[in-house]
């Protein structure tokens, strides 16, 4: 428990100083970021925060790869008893693989899942047509397969509980996690 409530301090007085940056100095360069992150954190912590921010942007480097991918679409949906890409999923596959592209260290799984009609075998095999759909085209477009795996969930694990249009709608899905 102490070893949590000290980990989230460090890290709230991290994201505290990052957060002053760019007020104190107003140019996200590593010499401003570090003297004004100096005073609040050790040296080696403002060293390391202002070598994540001098490449890419302020809201970029505080997020993990994770809530990059999020925020791009981690997850794209599919018709009823279907495995075809719409061009809303192609859309956000393409921002997928340029995410991707742009972070070559980074490695995911494609999950597939159903709604919860059909049999246990039945949705396995859907969700895996799925998932090797979104794969296919990330592949496409340029991501090496060897960093894609794929798995298969059915209907095992749905992001909506409930007997309706909406929730089996939600629940046809692939949806990529970093590993």
């Amino acid at each position: 428990m102490t070893k949590r409530l000290l980990v989230l301090i460090a890290a709230i007085g991290l994201l505290a100083a990052c957060e002053t940056a760019p007020k104190d100095g107003g140019a996200s360069s590593s010499d401003g970021a570090e003297s004004s992150t100096a005073a609040s954190t050790s040296s080696s912590s403002s060293s390391s925060s202002s070598d994540a921010t001098s490449g890419s942007s302020s809201a970029s480097a505080a997020m993990s790869p994770s809530e990059e991918l999020t925020k791009i679409g981690d997850r794209v949906f599919f018709d009823y008893d279907s495995s075809a890409l719409s061009d809303d999923a192609k859309a956000t596959l393409s921002a997928q693989a340029a995410f991707l592209s742009a972070n070559p260290a980074v490695k995911i799984t494609v999950e597939g899942h159903c709604d919860e009609r059909g049999t246990r075998e039945y949705n396995l095999a859907l969700g895996d047509r799925r998932a090797t759909a979104a794969r296919d085209y990330l592949v496409a477009q340029g991501v090496d397969a060897a960093r894609i795996r794929t798995i298969s969930y059915g209907k095992e694990r749905p992001s909506f509980i409930g007997s309706n249009p909406y929730a089996y709608s939600k629940n046809r899905r692939a949806v990529s996690v970093i590993r």
